[in-house]
């Protein structure tokens, strides 16, 4: 539970938002006590809570609201937006969205699209909303962060995320941490700070790095899981000319490059030697993983063997007895085809005279 010095926390029942009728608290220092039924009319009422400093909540209209430029996340109408919807139907917006002013009199969201478009689903003219003054750099890394915590975002998303968030970082002079001096943030050390901050080792950040250099369509079967993460990084290596040969295989061949597949696809095109055959050749190979295995165990098979025979040699064995079994299978199917062959021509003789009499004997 959070408490606040002197400002309303909701709190959030089995039930949704506890209104009238549950147990809705207003938490203060020093205790709390329940909502006055004027306080419970508080999250549908239009009016400005006052946050730390100068920060407060006030209502702008939809028409003055600007999506965040270049965007990197989707805002799909999939389940969880109508579960959204469902709720800001019902409760109203909880959580304000993020703004920040622009020169041209409107306000560029950096948290809330998804609470944004929700809203506009359901006919609503003003949303609840928290002004902040950021500079380019400032909102880049709010967006991200903002955006990063959501439980479904495809690799594409948050690829283009962290580059986003990288150059910002790349493009600030500096900035004090925990009270020391500025730390500039170029060059790997960028990369160390940016993987500590979101969660990623530094090496999975330059791999989502090189993520963002794969064509539209190879990035589409990432999201859609045609293809795996690993390869498509081996993929982005590939100039974009090489990249689209490779999606034309792949079509060709209804077959997508393994990890070892992608490495050597990688290797071809770094000595200069990458073309569509080759790519086709390597694709049509048999996957590792699309290889059926048949293992016995050495107890199952001493049972035909005796107890000195090594593993290869129970292995010589079997190959043996199975050639010779197909081969003894295969004669006996050859002569099984000939005495067929004789008793069709027997069969077709015999119903050839016997119709011929059945039609002397009606004449």
């Amino acid at each position: 539970m959070l408490v606040t010095d002197g400002k309303p926390v909701w709190i959030r029942s089995n039930k949704g938002l506890v209104q009238a009728g549950f147990f809705m608290f207003l938490v203060r220092k020093g205790g709390r006590r329940k909502l006055t039924g004027k306080e419970m009319e508080w999250p549908r009422r239009n009016r400005v809570d006052y946050r730390s400093g100068d920060e407060r909540i006030i209502e702008i209209e939809l028409e003055r609201l600007r999506d965040f430029k270049n965007h990197p996340f989707r805002i799909a109408d999939d389940e969880q937006m109508q579960e959204l919807i469902e709720s800001i139907k019902y409760f109203g917006i909880l959580n304000p969205l993020i703004v920040r002013p622009l020169p041209e009199g409107v306000y560029e969201v950096i948290s809330g699209h998804r609470r944004k478009y929700a809203a506009d689903r359901l006919g609503y003219r003003k949303v609840p909303v928290v002004i902040r003054v950021m500079s380019d750099e400032e909102a880049v890394i709010g967006m991200v962060d903002a955006n990063l915590q959501r439980a479904a975002i495809h690799p594409s998303e948050r690829a283009f995320a962290i580059k986003m968030r990288y150059e910002a970082m790349r493009r600030l002079p500096g900035r004090k941490k925990g009270g020391q001096d500025d730390q500039k943030i170029k060059g790997i050390r960028t990369v160390q700070i940016l993987g500590k901050e979101i969660g990623d080792s530094p090496k999975q950040v330059q791999r989502y790095l090189k993520i963002t250099e794969l064509i539209p369509e190879l990035l589409e079967l990432l999201d859609n899981r045609k293809i795996s993460f690993n390869p498509a990084y081996e993929v982005a290596f590939l100039k974009r000319n090489e990249q689209k040969e490779l999606l034309e295989a792949m079509r060709y061949l209804q077959s997508t490059p393994s990890l070892s597949q992608a490495q050597r696809i990688k290797a071809l095109s770094q000595e200069g030697t990458l073309n569509l055959e080759t790519i086709k050749i390597i694709l049509s190979e048999i996957k590792k993983g699309s290889i059926n295995r048949v293992m016995f165990k050495n107890e199952q098979l001493y049972q035909f063997f005796p107890r000195d025979y090594t593993a290869e040699q129970m292995k010589q064995e079997i190959l043996e007895i199975l050639k010779s079994w197909m081969n003894s299978g295969q004669d006996k199917g050859r002569g099984a085809g000939r005495r067929n062959e004789t008793d069709e021509t027997e069969r077709d003789q015999t119903g050839t005279d016997g119709i011929h009499g059945t039609d002397e004997g009606a004449e």
